[in-house]
């Protein structure tokens, strides 16, 4: 067990990466003009998990179509024509259910039995959706306490402190050059106040009209406005709550503020908005707030959102700071920023580091993309992956194209089905769309494990890798067909979704059923795990990297690093158990017993990371007792048209697979998938967990994707 070290140390052995941290080409990247990605070095924390596959599957073999007649429990389940037509030639068909939650679906395997006078239980089929929703659940449950807990108060102390300073140095400023440049970081700071506080101070006069103007634009989240502080449109519609940030209202509260200091762009290319970059790093580094560095303030804010999330690829205070040195030396007088020689050298040199990887901007037809976006964010939102394969396949770099789609992120990570339902959709098609794939995937799959395990993030997408993995002759007959590969897929968007929720922004414990038998329990049914064990092994990796960082750096709850240990135990023991059933070896009657009970344990872990009412529950108890359910939704991409692309889980599907029986038969087992929903929506309505789920309550919900009638049957 590593010894946990203090926060503020975590913050110093953190400061010591980022700070002498410069963007380097990544492993394997073999062009000279191919992109320098920012990387932060936690992949030290991560551990590879082997895999070890047969040469050939070597479990009970059984060809295509199958004669359901001689499969257990196929007359049970109440299957319509095309249903059965599609169990019986597939092997597995998925049918829409009304189940909020994935441990309804295996709750029903012990206490719906088959029958009034029934001797065995339905044999469950375990899914890697189920445990990947089980990890999204505990990733999104430990952000939002770090938030609850250290950020929001963080963001809170340093705000009012900067407020303080910047009124300070307003006043001595006035009456000369710097008096614009000191009111208007005056004006900056005050909007975040107003934002992050719950009863915030009286504005000060000299800035209250635009301050009162900026903030009924960011209330209004209208869509993209001119901001009255700074001389570009904003798109004030990202600035409405969403993901886990409507729970309580410090959540919505932090939400805001932290999309304004992540979003704002401080302009190289203008004068003044780069004196406002170099004051404010200034005040930053000296400023105390009761006794601590402003410094440590600010990174105790950005620098554990790098463990979840990754760093920014815009410059800040890191970036600034030294370079400000350069031009400044070490301990520059206010009256030298009005010095405009020095803002000019200033730029010159900033100009030579990187542009950002991503937009997020509003850039106006034929404006100059790096001269718009390259500046200072003095909280930048991150880098990831998935945004920059969006960046590459739409316009400009893709004419006419408009929106991605999710399908895009596993085409450039190397999946060829992916690409393939991309091409029947026409999506090809779109002027240089190919070319400019094949430029991303280039860049993309030659990377090292180093850079996949940089941070969660990454980690949790190289872990999908595994998910869409082809399979060939080491699987069952099932698992071969085309039909399973698109199932493969969707599983993955669904993971997929949940990261991008969980991470929107930049991710008492109740005890549930399904410990105790109650009476003497029927014969155990041979329960069968989805023979994946790349994705466990993955993700029982990402599991430990996320409980053992969080661990070493001080910052774990004690109770939900207990139950991350128990998903590792969890994971560990699927593993194990898709090597059986891959190999062809026996598994227990103990192990089939503790499959049996996976819907229990699926139900206590879904507890365990509900909120309590102190956390923001507004129903007085868990989220259990409230509207408890695995749906969401989170807005991936925007065009200035006012669209966006919305992603989105609905409710529990129900999976049903042909699968050895372990005694020489065959059985049907049951599951639960994701349902997967992909739409464009109006920007000035981004929707919430809360409005989506009014949505599949009344009945409203979009079509889902139409490939995923392959495998999906009403």
């Amino acid at each position: 067990m590593k010894k946990a070290v203090g926060f503020f140390m975590f913050l110093a052995m953190v400061a010591i990466i980022l700070l002498s941290l410069t963007p380097s080409p990544v492993s394997g990247q073999a062009s000279t003009d191919a992109p320098m990605l920012p990387t932060v070095g936690f992949s030290s924390l991560y551990e590879e998990v082997s895999v070890s596959l047969p040469d050939i599957y070597k479990g009970f073999d059984f060809s295509l179509p199958v004669d359901l007649a001689k499969a257990e429990f196929s007359g049970y389940y109440k299957f319509n024509e095309a249903q059965k037509d599609m169990l019986c030639k597939n092997a597995f068909v998925v049918v829409p259910s009304d189940c909020m939650e994935f441990y309804q679906i295996y709750d029903r395997a012990n206490y719906d039995y088959l029958g009034n006078n029934v001797t065995a239980y339905r044999a469950v089929f375990v899914t890697t959706d189920s445990v990947f929703h089980t990890y999204h659940l505990f990733f999104d449950k430990l952000l939002r306490t770090l938030e609850r807990r250290e950020l929001a108060p963080a963001i809170e102390s340093l705000t009012a402190a900067m407020v303080q300073q910047a009124q300070t140095q307003y006043a001595q400023a006035k009456g000369t050059s710097l008096e614009n440049a000191t009111m208007r970081l005056l004006a900056y700071f005050t909007i975040a106040q107003q934002l992050i506080e719950e009863n915030p101070p009286r504005i000060d006069a000299d800035v209250a009209d635009v301050v009162n103007k900026e903030l009924a634009l960011i209330k209004a989240h209208g869509g993209i406005s001119l901001s009255p502080l700074f001389s570009f449109e904003e798109d004030y519609s990202q600035y409405i709550p969403r993901g886990h940030y409507t729970r309580s209202p410090q959540l919505e509260r932090y939400f805001r503020t932290m999309m304004w200091y992540g979003r704002i762009n401080l302009c190289l290319k203008s004068l003044e908005d780069t004196r406002m970059a170099l004051l404010i790093t200034w005040l930053v580094r000296n400023t105390a707030i009761d006794g601590t560095p402003a410094l440590n303030v600010w990174a105790k804010v950005y620098e554990p959102t790098t463990f979840f999330v990754g760093k920014s690829d815009d410059l800040g205070i890191y970036e600034y700071g030294p370079i400000m040195d350069e031009i400044y030396g070490g301990s520059p007088q206010l009256t030298q920023f009005a010095d405009d020689s020095l803002v000019h050298a200033f730029i010159r040199r900033v100009e030579k580091m990187p542009p950002p990887l991503i937009n997020s901007m509003v850039i106006a037809p034929g404006e100059d993309e790096k001269g718009a976006t390259t500046g200072f964010r003095f909280m930048g939102q991150r880098f990831v992956l998935d945004a920059y394969i969006f960046e590459n396949l739409v316009m400009s770099k893709v004419k006419d194209r408009w929106l991605p789609k999710g399908l895009d992120v596993f085409a450039a990570m190397g999946s060829e089905e992916a690409y393939n339902l991309l091409d029947e959709m026409g999506e090809t098609k779109f002027p240089n769309y190919s070319e400019q794939l094949e430029k991303v995937r280039n860049m993309i799959i030659p990377l090292g494990i180093e850079i996949w395990t940089q941070n969660l993030y990454w980690d949790w997408l190289y872990s999908l890798q595994a998910v869409v993995a082809p399979k060939g002759d080491v699987y069952p007959p099932f698992m071969r067909t085309i039909f399973w590969a698109h199932k493969d897929l969707h599983t993955a968007l669904g993971s997929w979704t949940e990261l991008k929720h969980d991470t929107i922004l930049y991710a008492k414990q109740v005890m549930a059923e399904g410990g105790e038998w109650e009476e003497e329990k029927p014969k155990p049914s041979r329960s069968y795990v989805e023979p994946n064990p790349g994705a466990y092994a993955r993700l029982l990796a990402l599991t430990r990297m996320t409980r053992e960082g969080l661990e070493q750096y001080g910052i774990l709850h004690e109770e939900i690093g207990y139950r991350l240990a128990d998903l590792e135990d969890m994971l560990g023991f699927l593993k194990g158990i898709a090597d059986c059933e891959l190999a062809g070896i026996a598994i227990t009657n103990d192990d089939y017993d503790r499959l049996q009970l996976y819907g229990g344990w699926l139900e206590r872990m879904a507890l365990a990371a509900a909120d309590s009412p102190e956390e923001g529950n507004e129903w007085g108890g868990t989220y259990f007792e409230g509207d408890e359910q695995a749906a969401l939704v989170a807005d991936v991409a925007s065009e200035p048209g006012g669209m966006q692309l919305e992603e989105a889980i609905g409710r529990i599907f129900e999976i049903y697979v042909v699968v050895p029986d372990g005694e020489g038969g065959l059985q049907v087992a049951v599951g639960g998938v994701y349902s997967y929903y992909e739409f464009p929506w109006p920007m000035s309505d981004r929707l919430t967990d809360e409005k989506w789920h009014e949505m599949i309550r009344d009945g409203k919900l979009p079509e889902r994707p139409e490939w995923t009638k392959s495998f999906i049957v009403e």
